[in-house]
């Protein structure tokens, strides 16, 4: 029986994996054949012609010419071009009878499966710039489509990442191999993962899932990413509609879809293909920021096109920044789409971009286009409305009543429709499917009646799993401010003036409201405070994190340039690392314009941004760029802006993008957005995706909707309001007037009560199913609606009536405005030692009843992780041994050994571990710095069998004084110090005949030891 499970092993069950898929099994060295031929020559010479039965003989061999003989350029330059051929075909030119034709030589059969070759073959030598013999390679009509390189489960010292270490080398070694390459793999059994010849480490992903189910995909077993990816029909599809190259003129990037986007791309497919013969409700795709979702949207738009033969696309934005932001993807990727997509300029372009066609085309347009008319645009029936962002606020279908004044004076009643309503009445057969990366809140209907219910979920759990997004971490330093007691008693008094005229619950909105006014975060003692704790926090622990980018977010535009001007003030070289992005304004002081620039002056700041060598380092923004703005390599965002909901999320995942070694992304609140962030943090980890369907409308809202405007009409029997459904916007705006006045009759005290709750009512029941209301039913609750905003504002205003809330607020905030003052910023950590921060027995036993036990787990891991990683400077041996118990604990969880509260206790019992080890080196009468030598002597078990314990606490105390005899100012620098030390510490430990025979190894922990050692403590 073999002793170890080698790498020849899981080759063989890899290429047994692929046998059982019926791929014809063929060793290399058994082929006779060209070494310097990265093809299967004979294999496609044979299908070339089964595929193209209906070429002549001299149009195969101008294919074949082409395959074999790319123009100059870069290996990226020639794989597209082949992705190309291998895609759609090879454009081939023959003659006919002395006369020159053109065709297409295909590949691939994509439409049956059966008529394909498909090969695996281990041992495949190829001789270029030197002999290379890959270990596992497909191909796909003598093609090279796949190569998979393994490495062996069992040894230590090699993992997944050695492969893509390999896979680099034979891009250099053997690059002719890799112009036909489509898919790259790595492996070593317990990780498989797989990318393309432009991805780096952190851009080649898992498949864990044969069949678009997330189900037990913390994991994805070997044959489970083998299996789902390269199974015959499977590996077409990919190979034909979800790769890509990105292109922006300059840079290639060559696109794989990640598992979570190729079945969620198909479930799109299906869902819309139903959707056009059925209601037009194609379906909502939510894909967590920051997870491909813009990709997906083109890797959706290109296999639309022969799904439903050639329909014309309108991709709908709700803002032109995010139009020129997805367009711009959409026109890196057109090759892919064989088409140009196009942004139209206004309605009446918009109009004529779709009439000018009966087939394909992409077009972008905003939905501000929609609101210029409400005439149709379009009855066409193959038109897809794929709508970014699919849940803001713009898409209401509901009408509403806007009040404003005729050029007589005269107050006049128009009547808004809700944007969905306009867009549905202005492409009226389109079918509709909405893209978004944060969930449909639950309180949200309007989305579910415009696109329909969700047809595939990705949230941020699965993503951070998958390494499609990194985590997001969360640090609270708040603002503390120092009211004088004289203010607080005026102010209490002014409340309890106010008392006696307004609502309690005013009261009490209009105090909590006063914590986020713009008195009180844009004081000038506040944002000195705030400026000089982000510059402390900034320099200190983000500046050199990988390439410094920040991003501040300000609660209003005078707050950004408050923040920037104090920035400047306290570091004037600043002015290339600090800029201000935002919206200007006719109105803003002059000295603003020159700091926000124009259009053009923004566009820059974007590029530099998103450069990670550009100077441009910390960007000060309120709105813009908080969505759909994405900077791999940002990792801080400062927060001085309340914020809550899908906006909160979506501004936060500015940090979650996938970057290098990135681990994370860190969010620093200013403002208290915590009980925010864990409000909104309940829509996006529900991890149970069957929970997600709605009790149906037609049978619960929309009765409900009908007995509210029945109560409602019942309520105003004898108040004749037809002139509100048939009348002029004049007529209308006296007759709500008049309905006003009838409902607030002094007999009528209880009808009204009973009106403004019935009214409220029925608002909310039609908010739940507006899309079954017909027109005049939904006109007659917008009056009603006039009439309660009406009634409940005739409450709140005028001489003896009750005080509002805004009025209410502008009196305490001219009070604010006299008296805050600054006393810093609280860091909740600054008190406290790291030591205290994790083994303070209080502040342990509070983790442990937290009721969140997730968060409770996470917290401990990060805190003892960073403890593992302060030994990992000084004491390799310890941080060793602590890294293992974390990763075992953590392995039992996650494969369902352990429970939340069975992995805290193993986690508080680690922490006590690490808490005991520093006691350890003074009970043996060591410093820590000698403790670790200690511990690197002692590694080995039997160590101790040979010495006594006197004679290595002898040597150890040597070793660490002969090192700080020998320090060397240049240490890191010059090899020749470190030679010197390797020498000294050789010399001691053979005196003391150390090791003993047969342990050698321990001398190179002892060496490793040394070096931390004198990189971390003689250079600081």
């Amino acid at each position: 029986m073999p002793a170890s499970y080698t790498e020849a092993d899981y080759e063989n069950s890899v290429i047994q994996l692929f046998q059982e898929m019926d791929y014809q099994y063929v060793y290399g060295p058994n082929i006779e054949r060209d070494f310097q031929s990265p093809l299967y020559d004979e294999v496609l010479e044979e299908y070339l012609v089964r595929l193209n039965k209906t070429l002549p003989d001299n149009a195969i061999k101008d294919a074949l010419h082409k395959l074999r003989n790319f123009e100059n350029g870069t290996l990226a330059q020639k794989n597209e071009v082949f992705m190309d051929y291998l895609q759609n075909g090879v454009p081939v030119r023959f003659f006919v009878n002395g006369e020159e034709r053109s065709s297409i030589a295909y590949l691939v059969d994509y439409k049956h499966p059966e008529n394909n070759s498909f090969i695996v073959a281990n041992q495949w030598t190829f001789i270029e710039n030197s002999n290379k013999r890959p270990d596992v390679i497909l191909f796909l009509n003598g093609l090279p489509v796949v190569l998979i390189e393994l490495k062996s489960p069992s040894r230590e010292e090699t993992d997944a990442s050695e492969a893509y270490l390999q896979l680099r080398n034979y891009m250099l070694e053997i690059p002719s191999m890799f112009i036909y390459n489509a898919i790259c793999v790595m492996s070593d059994h317990l990780t498989s993962k797989a990318g393309t010849i432009t991805s780096g480490e952190d851009r080649f992903m898992e498949w864990k899932t044969k069949d678009g189910s997330y189900e037990n995909t913390q994991y994805a077993q070997f044959d489970t990413f083998f299996e789902g990816m390269f199974q015959k029909e499977r590996l077409l599809d990919i190979i034909k509609n979800f790769i890509c190259f990105s292109n922006d003129g300059i840079n290639k990037i060559k696109i794989l879809a990640g598992y979570h986007q190729y079945f969620a791309v198909k479930k799109a497919i299906e869902s819309t293909k139903k959707a056009t013969v059925t209601d037009g409700k194609g379906g909502v795709f939510w894909h967590t920021q920051g997870s491909g979702k813009s990709l997906s949207m083109v890797f959706y738009a290109h296999l639309l096109q022969e799904a439903l033969d050639s329909p014309t696309i309108v991709v709908l934005t709700d803002r032109n920044d995010l139009d020129d932001q997805l367009f711009g993807q959409f026109q890196k990727c057109k090759e892919f789409l064989r088409q140009t997509p196009v942004q139209a300029e206004s309605r009446e372009n918009l109009k004529k971009l779709i009439s000018e066609r009966k087939a394909n085309g992409i077009i972008f347009t905003t939905m501000q286009k929609f609101e210029e008319s409400h005439e149709p645009l379009s009855e066409r029936r193959n038109l897809i409305v794929m709508a970014d962002e699919a849940h803001r606020g713009q898409y209401g279908l509901t009408e509403r009543i806007k009040f404003t004044k005729n050029e007589a004076g005269e107050e006049i009643a128009k009547r808004v429709i809700g944007t969905a309503r306009i867009i549905r009445n202005s492409l009226p057969n389109a079918t509709y499917i909405g893209f978004t990366g944060t969930p449909i809140s639950k309180e949200d209907r309007n989305t579910r009646e415009v696109f329909g219910d969700y047809i595939d979920i990705y949230d941020m759990t699965q993503a951070v799993e998958d390494g499609a997004t990194r985590p997001v971490y969360y640090e609270s330093r708040v603002v503390k401010l120092k009211l004088d007691e004289t203010t607080l008693r005026l102010i209490d008094t002014e409340y309890d003036i106010m008392a006696n005229n307004a609502d309690p619950d005013v009261i009490e909105k209009s105090k909590r409201e006063l914590g986020q006014m713009e008195a009180v975060l844009g004081n000038e003692n506040t944002i000195n405070s705030l400026v000089n704790d982000i510059l402390d926090h900034y320099e200190n622990y983000r500046e050199d994190l990988l390439t410094g980018k920040a991003m501040i977010v300000a609660y209003s535009r005078p707050i950004a340039m408050k923040i920037y001007k104090r920035i400047l003030e306290l570091r004037p070289a600043w002015t290339e690392k600090v800029g201000v992005v935002m919206t200007g304004s006719n109105k803003d002081p002059e000295e603003w314009h020159e700091i926000i620039g124009n259009k053009a002056h923004k566009e820059e700041m974007a590029v530099k941004f998103k450069d990670n060598n550009s100077p441009f380092k910390i960007a000060i923004v309120v709105d813009m760029w908080l969505t759909g703005f994405d900077v791999p390599s940002l990792a801080t965002m400062y927060v001085y802006k309340p914020m809550s909901g899908h906006n909160l999320m979506q501004a936060i995942a500015r940090v979650n993008r996938v970057f290098k070694d990135k681990e994370g992304g860190l969010v620093v609140d200013y403002v208290g957005i915590a009980s925010a962030l864990k409000q909104a943090m309940n829509d996006y980890t529900v991890r149970d995706k069957k929970n997600y369907g709605d009790t149906d409308i037609a049978k619960v809202a929309y009765p409900k909707f009908q007995e509210k405007l029945s109560v409602c009409r019942d309520l105003f029997y004898g108040y004749d309001y037809s002139k509100f459904m048939k009348g002029t916007d004049l007529e209308r705006a006296k007759c709500i007037s008049g309905a006003v006045n009838f409902i607030v009759d002094i007999k009528k005290d209880v009808q009204k009560e009973a009106f403004l709750k019935e009214s409220y009512l029925l608002k909310q029941a039609l908010s739940l199913c507006s899309s079954l209301v017909g027109e005049d039913e939904r006109f007659e609750a917008a009056f009603f609606e006039s009439v309660r905003v009406l009634v409940n504002r005739l409450g709140n205003q005028g001489q003896g009536k009750k005080i509002s809330l805004p009025e209410m607020n502008a009196r305490i905030n001219e009070l604010l405005k006299q008296s805050i003052k600054s006393d810093g910023v609280i860091n909740l950590f600054s008190d406290v030692h790291e030591e205290f921060s994790l083994f303070d027995p209080k502040f342990l036993e509070e983790i442990s009843k937290m009721k969140e036990k997730n968060l409770a787990l996470e917290l401990l891991k990060k805190l003892i992780a960073e403890q593992v990683q302060l030994y990992r400077r000084t004491n390799v041996v310890k941080s060793e041994k602590f890294s293992e118990i974390i990763q075992r604990t953590m392995n039992s969880y996650l494969n369902g050994m352990l429970t939340n509260e069975e992995v805290i206790q193993e986690l508080l019992s680690l922490a006590k571990q690490i808490s005991d080890a520093k006691k350890e080196g003074q009970q043996l009468g060591l410093t820590a710095d000698e403790l670790a030598f200690y511990d690197a002597l002692t590694k080995p078990e039997a160590i101790k069998d040979f010495y006594e314990n006197d004679e290595l606490i002898a040597i150890t105390k040597e070793l660490a004084d002969a090192l700080r005899k020998n320090q060397t100012i240049d240490w890191q620098k010059r090899e020749s110090a470190r030679s010197k030390m390797r020498m000294i510490i050789k010399r001691l430990l053979k005196k003391h005949k150390y090791p003993p025979e047969g342990m050698e190894d321990a001398v190179k922990t002892v060496m490793i030891q040394c070096e931390l050692w004198t990189d971390n403590v003689m250079v600081a």
